[in-house]
Order: structure tokens, then C-alpha cells, then sequence
């Protein structure tokens, strides 16, 4: 194992690893941090995927300190810890906190911070986070019903979520290249600074900052800045040429589609597949029950299996989300509407549903946890950043992808499968 990766949710995770596989890694996505003992599995890279993004400060640390450890005697030679492209975090955490622990562990003293993804519109100038040409906080992602973004100057809010200091490499400083950055990053280091929030607006931003973390222990950020790590390894005579390193058995069988996210995006992509599959509606405010929800999606869904895929969706308009979370409270909505899907995906796998799409990060980690999944192999990519994966250990074989759900295009339910034709 060359590097060893800690992710703050499932479907970051799998962005991560498929910018791995796509620039020549054979990489396991690892669902949560394997036991004490057990042996690394055939891969140049192996991605912890943790459920840590929303949970307690505390738990987050504890989770991410073990699968450093995990990670460390398994060999693997550097190390990054993935958060999402749009920063998700809360005021006080966890990117901070995280970051802090891994810092101090690895006894680094200093890690870059780039979230930048120019492929899925996430750009960072001046220290600011853009969606587009739209600054983060105007984006939409302040509206989130779990880590709402209101502030786009990335200096300024991991600066509240740490107790050291955080610089800026600036978008003139990358432009110069990967020799010009390393000497900034040195020297912000030498001035005290703990991190530095990167400028990237385009992939050769992206593999300039990767050359220029070559010597680092860790680095944090989104996968686009993993872009030019695959590089370094090569450069350095570790890593082989793989003649594809994305390979995965293929499966027939019914097709499915499980979608909780609530960002624009994946509204969408759900409306959009409206005009095209079979779609159900969970309607949780109308029936605030986990079982009896999962129990009418499947029995909507019993005679259409086997034809073209199933869409089953809670996602919903802000308006909407507010309302059940007034209802139930915030906690208690979230997971009502993770445990149905859960479920559902349970049910659906019992069905013989060999293919399954599920969109957002929080309800990817209710369903594969649901379904006793511990490692992904890492296929071809759909969309930038959501790849094809084959589940193992969850008793059925399984492909299964994994969507942010802010990432994709507005007919990615539909392309999925022909990706798999």
C-alpha cells in the first residue's frame, strides 16, 4: 500500500478512490476502520470511508485516529484525509478537529487544504470557495439541512474550526508551478502557520499543488488535489503500470435506484428521471414511519423489477425538509429517513437487485452499513468522482455506486446503467 486515505463519509470515499483508480491505482474503499490484525488488501491504495462529517467532535477524532492507525501498520507510506468539495463542516468541526488529530499524530505540523474540483465546478481563488461563478455561501449549500455554508472564505472558517493558524497560497503562487508552491507551503510552515488553504481553478492547478505534496505526510482536501499523487509514486518507482486498474466482475439482475440527498443536484437528477423511470415518492411527512415507508416502496416496487431501473426518493425541497425537520427535529428526521432507506435497500437486495445507485453521502452510509458491506473494489466512473464499485461481504454479490449528492449530471440515473451495458 502506498497511500492510505481517511474519508469523512462513504461517498466521498468513493470519489477519492475512483480519482485514484482513473490516474492508475488499483484501489479498496474500506467501510469503516477494519479490525486490529486484519491483513491490507491487494491495492496501491486503500480508503478508510467513515461516517464522521455530522458526528460529534469527539467521535469524529477517535474514528479518524483509528484508522490512521489501522493505516499506518498496514504500510501505507503517505497519508489524506478526504472532506467534500463544498468544505461541509459545521462552525466547529469536524475538518478541523479531524485535521488537528492527524496533524499531531503524524507529527507533521503542517498540511495543505485544497477542496477544489474544477471537473464538478468547485473552484478555490483568493481563499474563497466558488461553486461555479457563484460563491459557496450563494450556492445553495446554505441551505443544507446538516452542514449549512455560510461563509465562502475558507481562511476564516477553518481558522474557527482549529486552535492554530491558517495561511493562503494564492492563485499567482500556483500558477507559477509545483517548485514555486512548495517553497510558499515551506515557508508558511516556518512562520507557524498549521495549514494553508490553496488556490485551484483548473486540473493543472490540481497536479502542480499533488507534485508539490510529494515530501508531505498529509495532505487534506477533496479528491480533485489527489489528481497528481498517483504521479508522484510513479516518478519515485513504487507504483506499476496497471493495465486497468478499474477492472470489476459483472452482474445482471434488477436495477435500482435509492435516493436521500436533498441538494439541487439530485432533485434533478430525480426529476429529471421522472420523465423517463418508474419513480416513488417517500412521503415522511405524511407517514413519519421508517418501517411503513420501506414497506410501501417495496411493494410498489415488486411487480416492476427487472425492467428498467427503479427510482425510489426522498429527496425534497428545502421548504419541505424544514418542515419535517420541525416536525421531528433535525436528528430524528435525518435518521427516520435513513433507516427507510436502509431497509429498503435491504429489501431490494432480498429481491435479487444486483445493481443499486444510492445518492447522498449520509444515507450511502445507513444503506451499505444496512447491508454488511466492508470493502469496495473501485470501478469505472459514471460522472467525476462516482464510480462503479463491487461490494464484497455482504453475503450477495453487488455493484453498487455511490453519489455525493451534489455530484452528477442531470441524467445520471438513467447513464448509470449504460455505463454497466
Amino acid at each position: 500500500m502506498l497511500l492510505g486515505a481517511i474519508a469523512d463519509d462513504f461517498t466521498g470515499a468513493t470519489d477519492l478512490a475512483s480519482m485514484l483508480v482513473r490516474n492508475g491505482m488499483r484501489t479498496v474503499q474500506r467501510i469503516g476502520v477494519p479490525p486490529a490484525g486484519e491483513p491490507p488488501p491487494d491495492a496501491d491504495a486503500v480508503v478508510v470511508a467513515l461516517k464522521s462529517r455530522t458526528a460529534p467532535a469527539a467521535q469524529a477524532v477517535s474514528e479518524s485516529l483509528a484508522a490512521l492507525h489501522w493505516l499506518r501498520k498496514a504500510g501505507a507510506r503517505q497519508f489524506f484525509f478526504k472532506y467534500c468539495s463544498t468544505f461541509d463542516s459545521t462552525e466547529k468541526g469536524n475538518i478541523g478537529p479531524v485535521a488537528d488529530a492527524l496533524v499531531a499524530a503524524l507529527d507533521a505540523g503542517f498540511a495543505l487544504a485544497c477542496p477544489a474540483f474544477p471537473a464538478n465546478a468547485r473552484s478555490v481563488f483568493q481563499g474563497h470557495l466558488f461553486v461555479g461563478s457563484t460563491l459557496l455561501n450563494e450556492s445553495g449549500m446554505e441551505h443544507h439541512p446538516l452542514t449549512p455554508m455560510t461563509d465562502a472564505n475558507l481562511v476564516r472558517v477553518l481558522s474557527h474550526q482549529t486552535d492554530g493558524t491558517v495561511g493562503l497560497v494564492p492563485y499567482a503562487t500556483v500558477a507559477a508551478g509545483a517548485g514555486t508552491i512548495r517553497k510558499a507551503m515551506t515557508a508558511l510552515k516556518e512562520q507557524g502557520r498549521r495549514y494553508a488553504i490553496v488556490d485551484a481553478v483548473d486540473d493543472g492547478h490540481l497536479l502542480a499543488i499533488g507534485e508539490a505534496a510529494a515530501g508531505h505526510a498529509l495532505i487534506t482536501g477533496g479528491s480533485g488535489v489527489a489528481m497528481g499523487l498517483p504521479e508522484n509514486f510513479r516518478r519515485a518507482g513504487l507504483l506499476a503500470q496497471h493495465r486497468d486498474p478499474g477492472a470489476l466482475t459483472s452482474l445482471d439482475g434488477p436495477a435500482a435506484v435509492l435516493s436521500g440527498s436533498c441538494s439541487r443536484a439530485t432533485l434533478g437528477q430525480v426529476a429529471f428521471a421522472r420523465e423517463h423511470l418508474p419513480v416513488f415518492a417517500l412521503d415522511a411527512l405524511r407517514v413519519p414511519d421508517a418501517a411503513a415507508l420501506a414497506d410501501a416502496a417495496l411493494a410498489w416496487a415488486a411487480d416492476k423489477l427487472g425492467g428498467p431501473p427503479v427510482v425510489i426518493a426522498a429527496s425534497a425541497p428545502p421548504d419541505q425538509v424544514a418542515a419535517l425537520q420541525q416536525r421531528l427535529g433535525r436528528d430524528a428526521a435525518g435518521a427516520l429517513i435513513e433507516q427507510a432507506l436502509a431497509s429498503i435497500a435491504e429489501g431490494l437486495v432480498a429481491r435479487r437487485v444486483r445493481r443499486l445507485v444510492v445518492a447522498g453521502g449520509e444515507t450511502s452510509g445507513a444503506v451499505v452499513q444496512r447491508l454488511g458491506v466492508r470493502s469496495l473494489r473501485i470501478g469505472a466512473e459514471i460522472d467525476p468522482g462516482v464510480p462503479w464499485t463491487y461490494a464484497e461481504g455482504s453475503g450477495a454479490p453487488l455493484l453498487l455506486a455511490l453519489k455525493s449528492g451534489n455530484f452528477g449530471a442531470r441524467d445520471f440515473f438513467l447513464r448509470a446503467f449504460e455505463v454497466l451495458a
